[in-house]
Formats: C-alpha cells, sequence, structure tokens
C-alpha cells in the first residue's frame, strides 16, 4: 500500500495551498497537520468536499430567500423589495469595461514595471538634485548645472501632473532636496547705504543671486506641493522650524527670490490653516526686530503685503489681538529710517484698518504725529501723503478732535525750508476731505493757517513755494473772509507785541552790558573809599 505524506502550512503568504478537482477547492489552509494516509482514500475525500459545497450554497439559497442576508431588516408582513435593476445602457457599459481595463492593467506585471521604473528615475533624479551649484566656482561644470536644471524641470512636471499625486515613498526626498537648496547661508550685504541716504527706487538696493536658474524651479516644485497635496499630509514636512527657515529667506536681496517667497508663504498661510497664528507671531517678531533693532531687512515690503491681504479678510469689528497688532507693530513701524522702502505696503495696511473701524482713525493719526521725523525730509514727504489719505477714511465725528493737531503740523511743513516738503503741504488743500475737516474747526485752525501762509508769502526762498502759497491763502481768504482779516490782524498785533517785547529786552541787556563795563572800569582805577579803607 503506497502512503502519502501532505504536509500544509498556515503561513499568510502561502494561503493558496489545496487540491482543486473539477471545480471544487479543497482548502486546508486552516489545518496545521501531518496526514498520513492511504491513496485509496483520496476519492472518498474529495466526495466530502463536493457534498459539503452543495450543502453551503443550498443554506445560502435558503438565507436569500428568507432575506437574511438583507443589509435594512424588514418586517415580517411587508412585501419583498424587488431587485434593483441594472443599468444597460450604453454609457455604462463602456464605463464598465474602462473600469474592468484600468483595474486589470495596473495590476498587470508590465504597469507594475513600469511604475517601479519611473519610481527609481525620480529617486535618482531627487538624489541628483541634492548637488548644490554656486554658479560662482569656476571648477563648477556647465554641463552638470545644466543636466541638474533638466531634472529639476522633470520632478517639477511630476508635481504638476494631474495624472497621478506624488509617491508618498518619494515625497520625504522631494522635502529634503527643497530644503537642501533653499535653506543657505546668504551673502552678506553687497550695498552699503547710509539709514538715512536710502534711495527712493528699490533696484538700486538689489543684489540678483546667479544660482537663480536652479532655485527658481525648486521654489515652483514647493508651491506645486503646497498646491497638489493636502496640508495634513505635508504636515508632517512643513513644521514650525520649516516655517522659520522660509522666513529668514526674506532677507535676501534678489527681488525675484523674494517675490517667489511671498508667494509660496502666503499660499501656506491660505491652505494650513493650524498654521496661521503661528505664522502672524513669527512675521510680528520680525518687523518687531527691524524696528527696534536692526532697522535693515529687504523683506519688509514683502511682508506687509502678505499681511494686507490678511487684514483684508478680518471680519468686522476687529478683535482686539488685530487692534494691538495695529497699536504695537504697524504703527511703530513708521518711526524706523528705512520708511520709504516699505511705506506704500504700510499704508495700505494701516488704511485698511482704519476702513474697517473708522473710530480708530484718530488713535492712528495721534500715534503717527508721534513719530513724526525731525531731520528727514524724505520721511515728512511720505508721512504727508498717508495722512491726507487717513482723513479721508476716519470718522467725520472725529475731525474737530484732529482737526488742530494735523493742521499744526501741515502749516510746519509748508514752512519748511525743504521745497519738496512745503510743496508736498500746500497741495494737501486739494483734498477735500482735508477741507471738510478744516470748515469743522474754523475758529480753532485759522489762526495757526494764516501765520503759516503770511510767513511764506514774505520769506520763503523758493519761487513755486510763494505761488503754491499765494494760491492757498486766496482759497482760504474766500471760505471766510472776515475770519482770515480778524486772523490778520491779530497776527499783526502779536508781531508788533512781539517787536516791542524785543526791543525791551534788548535795551535791558545793554543796561546790564554798560553796568558790567562799569563795574569793570571801577575795578581798574579803584574808588575813593575803597582807597581810604586800605589806607
Amino acid at each position: 500500500m503506497i502512503n502519502i505524506l501532505i504536509v500544509v502550512f498556515t503561513s499568510q503568504s502561502h494561503c493558496d495551498w489545496g487540491v482543486e478537482l473539477n471545480g471544487l477547492s479543497l482548502d486546508y489552509t486552516k489545518l496545521f497537520l501531518v496526514y498520513k494516509m492511504p491513496l485509496f482514500f483520496w476519492p472518498l475525500l474529495w466526495c466530502s468536499a463536493r457534498k459539503n459545497k452543495v450543502i453551503k450554497q443550498r443554506r445560502e439559497a435558503g438565507r436569500e430567500e428568507m432575506g437574511v442576508l438583507s443589509n435594512s431588516p424588514r418586517r415580517k408582513d411587508s412585501p419583498k423589495a424587488p431587485p434593483k435593476k441594472k443599468s444597460t445602457t450604453l454609457q455604462y457599459l463602456f464605463d464598465l469595461d474602462s473600469r474592468n481595463y484600468n483595474a486589470n492593467r495596473l495590476s498587470s506585471p508590465v504597469r507594475q514595471s513600469s511604475l517601479e521604473s519611473e519610481y527609481e528615475e525620480m529617486h535618482s533624479a531627487i538624489s541628483y538634485c541634492n548637488c548644490i551649484f554656486t554658479f560662482t566656482d569656476p571648477w563648477e561644470s556647465p554641463s552638470q548645472q545644466d543636466l541638474k536644471r533638466q531634472k529639476l524641470n522633470q520632478i517639477l512636471s511630476m508635481v504638476k501632473s494631474s495624472k497621478r499625486s506624488v509617491d508618498e515613498y518619494l515625497l520625504p526626498h522631494l522635502m529634503i532636496m527643497i530644503s537642501t537648496n533653499l535653506f543657505r547661508p546668504l551673502p552678506p550685504p553687497s550695498n552699503t547705504y547710509n539709514i538715512i541716504d536710502l534711495p527712493d527706487d528699490e533696484e538700486q538696493l538689489s543684489s540678483y543671486s546667479p544660482a537663480w536658474p536652479h532655485l527658481q524651479i525648486v521654489y515652483d516644485i514647493l508651491l506645486g506641493l503646497v498646491l497638489n497635496i493636502e496640508p495634513k499630509i505635508l504636515r508632517d514636512y512643513i513644521d514650525h522650524h520649516f516655517l522659520l527657515n522660509l522666513l529668514s529667506l526674506f532677507q535676501s536681496e534678489d527681488p525675484r527670490e523674494r517675490e517667489s517667497l511671498q508667494n509660496v508663504f502666503h499660499r501656506i498661510y491660505s491652505r494650513f490653516t493650524f498654521y496661521r497664528l503661528f505664522m502672524r507671531k513669527a512675521m510680528n517678531d520680525v518687523f518687531l526686530h527691524h524696528t527696534f533693532e536692526t532697522e535693515r531687512h529687504c523683506g519688509i515690503s514683502d511682508l506687509l503685503e502678505i499681511w494686507g491681504s490678511i487684514i483684508n479678510g478680518f471680519a468686522v469689528p476687529l478683535k482686539e489681538e488685530h487692534k494691538l497688532f495695529l497699536m504695537r507693530v504697524l504703527i511703530p513701524l513708521h518711526k524706523a529710517k528705512g520708511l520709504q522702502l516699505y511705506h506704500r505696503q504700510l499704508s495700505y495696511c494701516v488704511c485698511q484698518f482704519v476702513q474697517k473701524e473708522p473710530a480708530l482713525g484718530g488713535v492712528v493719526v495721534r500715534r503717527i504725529l508721534k513719530y513724526w521725523p525731525v531731520t528727514n525730509c524724505q520721511k515728512e514727504v511720505v508721512l504727508i501723503g498717508e495722512l491726507e489719505e487717513l482723513v479721508e477714511n476716519i470718522d467725520p465725528n472725529h475731525y474737530r478732535q484732529l482737526a488742530l493737531p494735523l493742521c499744526t503740523r501741515i502749516t510746519r511743513c509748508l514752512t519748511s525750508s525743504n521745497s519738496q516738503v512745503a510743496e508736498r503741504a500746500l497741495y494737501v488743500w486739494n483734498n477735500e476731505a482735508f477741507m471738510k475737516m478744516v470748515l469743522e474747526a474754523l475758529e480753532d485752525v485759522f489762526p495757526v493757517l494764516v501765520e503759516g501762509m503770511e510767513k511764506n508769502l514774505r520769506m520763503h526762498w523758493s519761487k513755486s513755494v510763494r505761488q503754491l502759497t499765494e494760491n492757498v491763502r486766496a482759497m482760504l481768504e474766500e471760505m471766510a473772509p472776515n475770519l482770515y482779516y480778524k486772523c490778520l490782524e491779530d497776527m499783526d498785533v502779536r508781531e508788533s507785541e512781539a517787536r516791542r517785547e524785543m526791543m525791551e529786552r534788548k535795551e535791558r541787556w545793554e543796561r546790564i552790558e554798560l553796568a558790567a563795563a562799569a563795574a569793570e572800569q571801577m575795578k581798574k582805577i579803584g574808588s575813593p573809599d575803597h582807597h581810604n579803607f586800605q589806607v
């Protein structure tokens, strides 16, 4: 008698062990036994398996008839729901065939081999792009630089492709490559301007990076990842440390890099909502460090542009946190010496706050007047423009309170010996909102205004300033002629009193000097009484 030894394993990797005869599967995967049986017992085993299969089929059919296999229980007396009729339209058949084809194609060995080769190719490209080229080293090969640019473009096309997402196994290597290329020590400032003598054109402060052909593509890759991948997936790679490193790159002197940084940083703020509070605090730290310590930072204008869009989305009424940001961060930025480089963006942010809550206008105007420059004429010119814009947005109920301090400052500016400051202050009178504010407090502001106008007409050295002053004087005289002449008379009285006091002061000093000279003369010749006392 011939015996056969059968050993059956239960390993998951060998789960297809069994015997299949005429469509009957004899599955021994649940057994971990060693059978020793004669050969003539095999037909009996096959018949038993066939009998068990028939019994199992009959049981399943009976359950279906009784509604046991239904997902939703029904009452016994309810009629049986009719089976859902399958769609037999031509489009349905096409879609079904397409799904079956795609599933078979993806699961085919040829397709799997193609995916593996693409993975290896992209992994090789990412690894090669970790090599850094400075474009200043003469030993660097131009062909290798061009090869890296081609591989970066290959990675960029993969990231931007809408057909398939970035492989989860490639993502860590991709983020390492991005960090390696972007986070680098920046060169020292190439321009040595004094803070006070900063040029009006920001392009004169720019210095272009020679490695930009590679950096530009890396920024595009990072932007594509931020836009195409869910923030929850990228959260493990774009963390607080990554964001702080991005923020430090805003000190780059290359305006092209700062523009790309601004776009990426703003997109991260928009999509990664769980990082917004941290990003706002980090940007505030940069502003405060610039205001109170360094006073030199190339990316303040770019960060303020991001803040402009953020402020534009604030809900009304404003939160206390946002008001504190206005008072403690934005307003002190006016005292920095390089204000003219980012004043346009700063003025937009401040005016956005005032537009949302006009009641803040009075506080903002007083704070700006507090930081008014004394010797920096460029800052005076830009601040006059900001005050003019704020007057257009503040609450008219605050006009009377702000009229006197504003008109006093504008009058000092129009009498400035710097012709640019004087002309800019005189152009303010073309603003309708400013004129309305003056009309609210004519009696308070006219004495100051009339004195400034008359002083300019008599003593200013610039002919153009005197002509503009004459035009403004005629407008004020037409607005309130009686009040103007009354203020003019009062000014003449004050000037005559001032001249009289000056003459009296001069006479007193002359008498003091004569008395001092007489006393000195007496010491030299000696008085008789003093001589007799000595004898």
